[in-house]
């Protein structure tokens, strides 16, 4: 079994609680689920993975240790997923069927039960940082495509040349996915290889104030089409947060998630039948999804600061750290 726990000597990230009303603090990220196993990964690689999952929970939980919000810990630990190349969020981001990159996220504040959402965009660096915006800075929900990118320029965010995505190792994706499937007049009618449909990244936070936030990125799905979007942006099926109930963040095939809105139906299920947030993401996932052919998983956090996940998949990069947790990555459903 391969884990990584953070030693707080090292780290210095010491999980402390104050006196008084207020919450541990806690927070779940992850940077896919999917076909990962261990015959696929080279020491060097897993451990690669392992750094990259502790470097965003060691950022994003120091923003929490030292007060800060809860959306303030997710976008931070979102925006370091997103700059790794190893995930397919931002920099790492996978190709379209044309060889570009078009990319989407959202963010949820459980609080206000304010949200915002980007999809297809292709110049935006930090696509969270950008839904972050529209949330706080618009009268919107979503923006899309070119107006996204208009938004996020008068909004002064950082912009680049679409090739900045360029990763090698997922243009070879590209190319064994194209060969693999060949050109077909309409992608609906291909049964996919679940190796092209995985790939997001995530991070759910609670803060000492009590306060939920949900941040979810994507580069989407290896070959995608026509624009194609998946749940990653869309709040209530990859990404939902509230207060009363708890944030949740997913990964996986996005056309399930979407049709069975699994990030509300978590919260609802902790809302209305006053289960836990373990139970209840299990439940979706394991016996809402598997069932009908829904690969993928969920990170959450609940009102109690109960930090959890869930996933149906031979593996998801993970990781958690809180008051009560000490910090853990893991790659594999075994760990």
């Amino acid at each position: 079994m391969r884990k990584t726990l953070l030693a707080a000597v090292t780290t210095g990230l010491v999980a402390t609680v104050a006196v008084g009303a207020e919450s541990p603090i806690g927070l779940v990220i992850h940077g896919g689920a999917g076909t990962i196993e261990r015959a696929n990964l080279s020491p060097e690689q897993e451990q690669a993975y392992h750094d990259g999952l502790r470097l965003a929970l060691e950022q994003g939980y120091a923003i929490l240790q030292a007060g800060g919000s809860s959306l303030d810990a997710a976008i931070k630990a979102v925006t370091i997923l997103e700059d790794n190349p190893l995930f397919n969020a931002g920099k790492g981001a996978v190709y379209t069927w044309d060889e570009r990159h078009e990319l989407d996220a959202s963010i949820m504040d459980g609080a206000t039960l304010n949200a915002g959402a980007v999809a297809g965009v292709s110049t935006v660096k930090n696509p969270i940082l950008l839904a972050h915006k529209v949330m706080t800075e618009s009268v919107h929900v979503m923006l899309s495509g070119a107006g996204a990118e208009q938004f996020a320029a008068e909004k002064g965010l950082e912009q680049v040349d679409n090739s900045y995505f360029n990763t090698e190792f997922r243009h070879e994706a590209l190319k064994r996915m194209k060969a693999a499937e060949g050109a077909v007049p309409h992608q609906a009618n291909v049964v996919r290889d679940p190796n092209w449909q995985m790939g997001t990244v995530g991070a759910v936070a609670i803060d000492r104030q009590g306060n939920l936030a949900a941040a979810t990125s994507t580069g989407g799905m290896t070959g995608k089409r026509y624009g194609r979007i998946g749940d990653s942006p869309i709040i209530g099926a990859g990404n939902y947060a509230d207060n009363s109930s708890c944030a949740v963040s997913a990964t996986g095939h996005g056309e399930y998630f979407i049709r069975y809105q699994v990030a509300s139906d978590i919260c609802a299920r902790v809302k209305y039948q006053g289960v836990s947030a373990k139970t209840a993401a299990d439940a979706v996932i394991q016996d809402v999804l598997l069932p009908v052919g829904g690969t993928g998983g969920v990170i959450v956090v609940d009102a109690k600061g109960e930090l959890s996940w869930s996933f149906n998949t031979p593996g998801m990069y993970r990781g958690k750290i809180g008051s009560n947790q000490p910090a853990l990555t893991a790659i594999f459903a075994d760990e």
